[in-house]
């Protein structure tokens, strides 16, 4: 397939999956690392588990039982980050980021706070408030490397493709080989197009030490872009259960029904093998 094949749906199909590797890369701030440490209440084991690896029912029952949690005192920050986030997995976006705008609001100069209120921002699609909101939780004098990835994934979706590189390369001196960084990187040139060099950073994120479902899942988008049916599928259902693997073919078949049938791709698929 030609490096810039892609069409007009096929762009927008990559605008959308490039919003949610927004959310992906703020999601490794330190504030994840602490709220994913919760072990009392009715919580229980479930606030241990990575919210990216959860099925609809358990989310949906981490949902409820942070809500109660989260109602019952709204400032306690753990809680009200956790709840955001699996609001936000969960497709609730207004929801998670009225959560996130109450917490900046009572936390207006923590970092953790400012950085998963720019991810809430940037998934509801409010990029210049998710830009302004990540700038303001970066310090300087000690540069967060998720944090520059995630104003550049930002700034991908502005349109500033050469800044935004910039920044992941920034963000790779300080972190090399870390796989949300490279897997953002692949995903700019997925936006332009570009679907042989996106390809290879999203192989090299996916190969990476500490690579999540989540960055196999761009590569798998990237690689059915191409056509390649097959090798996407099987992507798609590396190291997950039953349940989250269909979830990801669904997800997958429809992102790539946007730009052509499923059907007719993976005709082509099989022509060649």
């Amino acid at each position: 397939m030609a490096t810039r094949a892609l069409g007009a749906s096929a762009r927008r199909m990559a605008t959308v999956a490039a919003t949610l590797i927004v959310a992906f890369s703020v999601a490794g701030c330190a504030a994840s690392r602490k709220v994913s440490q919760i072990t009392t209440g009715s919580i229980g084991r479930m606030a241990e588990r990575p919210i990216d690896s959860m099925s609809a029912s358990e989310l949906q029952q981490a949902a409820s039982s942070l809500g109660k949690r989260y109602a019952q005192n709204p400032k306690d920050k753990p809680v009200a980050l956790r709840y955001a986030s699996i609001l936000q997995m969960s497709g609730h976006t207004d929801q998670s980021l009225a959560v996130m705008r109450k917490l900046a609001i009572d936390y207006s100069k923590d970092r953790d706070v400012l950085a998963a209120y720019g991810k809430a921002l940037a998934a509801a699609g409010e990029l210049e408030p998710a830009l302004d909101a990540v700038r303001r939780a970066q310090t300087p004098e000690y540069p967060d490397w998720r944090l520059l990835s995630a104003e550049g994934a930002i700034l991908d979706q502005l349109g500033q493709a050469a800044a935004a590189r910039d920044l992941y390369q920034r963000a790779l001196g300080m972190k090399p080989d870390e796989p949300s960084i490279l897997s953002n990187m692949g995903m700019s040139y997925l936006l332009e197009g570009d679907l042989q060099t996106a390809e290879k950073y999203m192989s090299q994120a996916a190969a990476a030490p500490g690579a999540d479902s989540r960055v196999r899942q761009n590569l798998a988008l990237v690689i059915g872009l191409q056509g390649r049916f097959s090798d996407a599928e099987k992507i798609a259902r590396q190291e997950l259960s039953p349940d989250q693997a269909e979830a990801n073919v669904a997800y997958l078949r429809s992102m790539l029904a946007q730009n052509n049938s499923w059907a007719q791709i993976a005709s082509e698929d099989e022509k060649r093998n």
